[in-house]
């Protein structure tokens, strides 16, 4: 959802051409944005204003957060959170043009709503101890009225620039919801109220745009997407893709395979798939198809590794730190859940790339081509310390909220002493730039969101319609999961992630947890088929961006990462029905889970690709499509979460283990067969590696 620019010392990024607009003017707008992002847009003047404005933001911030007390005070967290507001909605005018994307001039009125934005901010933050004491959101004076009016109009404009028109229109419809609620049929009926009551309570309410989206943005995002910017503009983006590429760049279909962990570390860090898909997939996209994957399996890889990016821990991107303040717990735990989902994913397409080398007979990188381990390391061994030093802050002290400034001044402390990555004052300002565009962005989005949630708290809809979809779903958990997964994905077409999932966890999620679900984990699986339309026909937004880099079909790329990422189609319904993939049982029964979890996913992998590691490859055919078919329904049968009605799960992982055997055999017969033919024409006798490597 956000992008930070360029990452230091990176290749340049060839502007792909325009893209199909399948997800509203969204996709369009997105990827215009990401590639605008690589070039400086803006004017000396708006640049200096943007850098002057997020220094003071994270001063603020800091000031706040540890509570430093400058000028002997404190201030409130509503008045903490509106000066925020303030600040980074003003930049958002600055930064995105009326008509989409950004221009080295900026319009006066974009000057004039910057102001206005500051002016009506400012008596929020003026005023936030009199809000307090006399109730404004739900007894505000005349004044009060007139300013949230005016904050209101501010921030659906700012969303309509920044989240584009789809977004704009969904948060517009349901911020006019309250005052037409009585008017809607059931289960959508709720408590109708004027206009002038809606929007204090929008603007000046700790339930509404000053809930929990900028809460955590206040406590928590704003830090790691700092750390974030900083470590790639120090150098870590090109330090991690040098590990990847040291670590597995020489094994066959070694170029994919550094698109997996570099794409990871990168969407990790960035948050956002498009600007991963841009940046490591300039690099990794031309390896790939130089080593002989065709164009539209190269894109597919990127597009699934960058997805995966986003899900994967220590950091995964806004999202993932609005879920912490939603569930009121530590965003660690948050983090650790998502570790086994993420690992699961990413193994899963590992295999199948290893499966479709295998195959093809593709080779690694050349040895001459690659960076060397120990130089990899001995250069990058301080990114390596500095996220040692967050993750041991986050889990020994739980400093969520100031661990990520900490391992910035230390990042920054250990860029000065490297020569060649060491920041000029224009590389400083350059950072500072990308910094404030992330956040203005972002904060632009979550105001707008808000107002969603607000809208039914202020109908008090929430309840009631969590037990109006359980109904409709007959009281069947299968059932409420489908609808949910369906609906995640149609949302997440024309809606941020972060949108997307607030969005859902207030209308959908009260829901799941009713019927009897883990709700941590429920969380999760929104978020994961939030994801699911980045590689998913007809937008696909991370495999169009990956293909215009490729030169490929985007439809036949985006059909090509379905097959490639279909674990994060069933995962999801994995670890919410079995909450031991996400760490929530005792260390056994996660171990096992977990065990069978990673055996499932090989089986369906290599039925997927027609190739099954350290055994061999399936038949051509008929009798080799129905071994492929027996083995990918034996390994939903092993990784199944729940079992049958009359058929315990580990029986059914039993009798998926036996399915599998005949396929196995199979496989096997035809790899021995396979290698002796190799061996003989190669005439020294040394059979055919089929391992992972």
């Amino acid at each position: 959802m956000t992008e930070h620019g360029p990452s230091h010392g990176t290749a340049e990024i060839p502007h792909a051409a325009p893209l199909p607009d399948k997800g509203g003017d969204r996709g369009a707008r997105l990827l215009e944005t990401e590639r605008q992002a690589e070039r400086p847009v803006l004017g000396s003047a708006a640049r200096w204003v943007i850098a002057g404005g997020t220094v003071i933001a994270i001063g603020v911030a800091v000031n706040q957060l540890y509570n430093l007390r400058l000028g002997d005070y404190s201030m409130l967290e509503g008045m903490y959170l509106h000066l925020l507001a303030g600040l980074f909605l003003a930049m958002t005018f600055l930064c995105f043009r009326i008509r989409g994307g950004s221009a080295a001039r900026i319009p006066w009125y974009d000057w004039l709503l910057a102001l206005a934005t500051l002016v009506v901010a400012g008596f929020f933050v003026l005023t936030s101890d009199e809000a307090l004491n006399f109730g404004w959101e739900y007894a505000p004076p005349e004044i009060a009225v007139w300013f949230s009016i005016a904050f209101y109009l501010l921030i659906l404009e700012g969303t309509r620039r920044a989240g584009g028109h789809v977004l704009f229109g969904i948060v517009l419809l349901f911020s006019l919801y309250p005052t037409f609620a009585e008017q809607v049929p059931d289960p959508l009926s709720g408590l109708t109220q004027p206009f002038r009551d809606v929007v204090p309570f929008f603007m000046i309410s700790s339930e509404a745009s000053f809930g929990i989206p900028m809460q955590a943005f206040g406590n928590l995002v704003i830090g790691f997407i700092l750390f974030g910017a900083v470590l790639q503009y120090t150098g870590g983006g090109r330090f991690f893709n040098d590990l990847a590429m040291a670590l597995v760049g020489r094994y066959r279909g070694g170029a994919a395979k550094v698109s997996i962990f570099a794409s990871g570390f990168m969407g990790s860090m960035s948050g956002s798939v498009i600007s991963n898909v841009l940046t490591t997939g300039a690099v990794s996209i031309p390896a790939m198809k130089k080593s002989g994957f065709s164009a539209r399996y190269a894109a597919a890889t990127e597009a699934c590794a960058s997805t995966g990016g986003v899900l994967m821990p220590p950091i995964m991107g806004a999202t993932a730190f609005v879920m912490a303040s939603w569930l009121g717990m530590p965003y660690v735990e948050i983090m650790l859940a998502a570790a086994i989902p993420s690992a699961l994913y990413y193994f899963g397409i590992f295999a199948q790339i290893d499966a479709y080398a295998a195959r093809r007979g593709l080779k690694g990188l050349t040895r001459e081509a690659l960076p060397r381990l120990a130089a990899a390391l001995r250069e990058g061994w301080s990114y390596i310390f500095v996220f040692a030093l967050l993750i041991f802050l986050m889990m020994a002290f739980r400093w969520e909220t100031t661990a990520p400034f900490y391992a910035v001044l230390l990042l920054l402390a250990l860029n000065q002493l490297r020569r060649g990555d060491r920041f000029t004052l224009a590389g400083f300002v350059d950072m500072i730039v990308s910094v404030g565009r992330t956040l203005a962005e972002l904060v632009a989005i979550l105001l707008g969101i808000g107002m969603i949630v607000g809208a039914f708290q202020a109908t008090g809809l929430t309840g009631p319609l969590a037990t109006e979809l359980v109904h409709m779903a007959g009281d069947s958990v299968a059932m409420l999961l489908l609808m949910g997964a369906l609906t995640a994905f149609v949302f997440g077409m024309g809606m941020t992630v972060t949108a997307c999932y607030i969005f859902l966890a207030v209308v959908l999620a009260p829901a799941l947890v009713q019927a009897g679900l883990n709700e941590l984990a429920v969380h999760l699986f929104i978020l994961y088929w939030g994801m699911v339309s980045f590689i998913t026909p007809p937008v696909a937004l991370g495999a169009f961006a990956a293909s215009t880099i490729a030169g490929a079909n985007p439809i036949a790329a985006g059909w090509e990462a379905i097959r490639l990422g279909a674990v994060i189609y069933v995962a999801p319904f994995f670890f919410v029905l079995n909450p031991a993939l996400i760490g929530q049982a005792p260390a056994g029964e996660v171990a096992l889970a977990l065990a069978c979890a990673l055996v499932g996913i090989w089986f369906i992998a290599a039925a997927i690709q027609g190739f099954l590691a350290f055994v061999g490859e399936f038949a051509p055919g008929i009798p080799g499509l129905a071994m492929r078919l027996l083995l990918g329904l034996a390994g939903l049968a092993v990784a199944a979460p729940v079992g049958l009605p009359g058929l315990g799960q580990t029986m059914l992982s039993l009798i998926g283990l036996a399915l599998a055997l005949p396929p196995i055999l199979h496989a096997w017969r035809r790899g021995r067969r396979h290698a002796g033919g190799a061996a003989a024409a190669r005439g020294d006798g040394t059979p055919e590696r089929r391992g992972w490597l």
